[in-house]
């Protein structure tokens, strides 16, 4: 199939490009900076740049990864987001349905479900961490990148409607390699290793979900689905979690306080939120690889985590 990757220069691209290859399909790289899979340097809001490169190369199917993320609201302006994550958008799926495609995928993000209330979480009065599934709601985006992913999904969601593509919504955990922008401790691959309990999957489980997705949403209609390590929890935990979650993680993990002590790292004495991405597993018979029991298994072995951390890495549209 000959697809159009979206963000091909991208953290998620460069992971996704080439396993895409890998299993026969022909990709068309498309990203406003250049990389390794990146063919056609360009913005998804040039609609007569999308037109020409369904014209040349007889685009067959979508995958819409390319977008502005959380920390580029310090780097651009409003309408930035507004321009690549709405406008561009719709540019691609107005291209597809007009192409005749039985299919798209978009990436979104679980960061639209984060309301001030869900982040305030413990500290905002929170008696029990939010269980986050695809009906949580209402919705309600803190920031101009939830509020332009939100209505881009509303678009594939119209799209669907109106001419009956078959549409994935993903809606990815974290991934990104670098440190967290807004929290400090604990710091580097401790934080990320307590992500994979409750927010977290690794970038090879997201370019995986990406590959089902293309091979099962053909006959699905709409679907949104949340990515993420399954969780070890329960919805009846979620009281414990924001009160004691060192003995809730006690009870499925025994030993992950001893390692984690010979490591140095700290358990999170509390979390606000959890995702369950049980979704995806039913509908479309995705579970990610990496989870937490992942995660002390390389710590009982003197491994090094099964994820990657950078805290210099730079997005390619970044770079001088």
């Amino acid at each position: 199939m000959k697809l159009l990757l979206t963000g091909s220069s991208g953290w998620l691209g460069r992971f996704l490009a080439p396993k895409l290859s890998a299993i026969g399909h022909e990709v068309i790289g498309l990203d406003v900076a250049t990389g390794d899979h990146t063919n056609i340097i360009g913005s998804v809001a040039d609609r007569a740049l999308i037109d020409k490169v369904f014209s040349d190369h007889g685009i067959e199917a979508v995958i819409h990864a390319g977008a502005l993320h959380k920390p580029d609201i310090v780097r651009y302006p409003a309408s930035a987001f507004v321009d690549v994550n709405v406008t561009g958008t719709l540019n691609l799926l107005e291209a597809a349905v007009q192409a005749d495609h039985d299919r798209f995928i978009f990436t979104s993000t679980t960061s639209l479900m984060i309301s001030e209330t869900v982040r305030a979480g413990r500290a905002g009065g929170a008696e029990q961490a939010f269980w986050l599934d695809e009906e949580f709601g209402p919705l309600k985006p803190r920031n101009i990148y939830g509020v332009t992913k939100i209505s881009a999904e509303h678009l594939c969601r119209l799209y669907h409607k109106l001419h009956g593509i078959n549409v994935a919504v993903l809606r990815t955990g974290r991934f990104f390699p670098e440190d967290d922008d807004t929290l400090a401790i604990p710091s580097g691959p401790n934080l990320k290793a307590n992500e994979f309990l409750n927010r977290r999957l690794t970038v090879e489980d997201a370019a995986d979900a990406h590959i089902v997705a293309l091979d099962r949403m053909g006959e699905l209609g709409f679907e949104t689905f949340i990515l993420s390590a399954p969780t070890p929890f329960a919805r009846e935990d979620c009281q414990q979690l924001i009160t004691d979650a060192p003995s809730v993680i006690a009870r499925y993990f025994p030993q992950a306080a001893a390692l984690y002590a010979q490591k140095g790292w700290v358990l999170p004495d509390h979390i606000d939120r959890v995702y369950d991405a049980g979704k995806a597993e039913r509908l479309l018979g995705f579970r990610a690889k990496t989870d937490f029991a992942s995660i002390l298994d390389a710590l009982t072995q003197d491994r090094p985590p099964p994820f990657h951390h950078d805290p210099s890495y730079i997005p390619p549209k970044e770079m001088p």
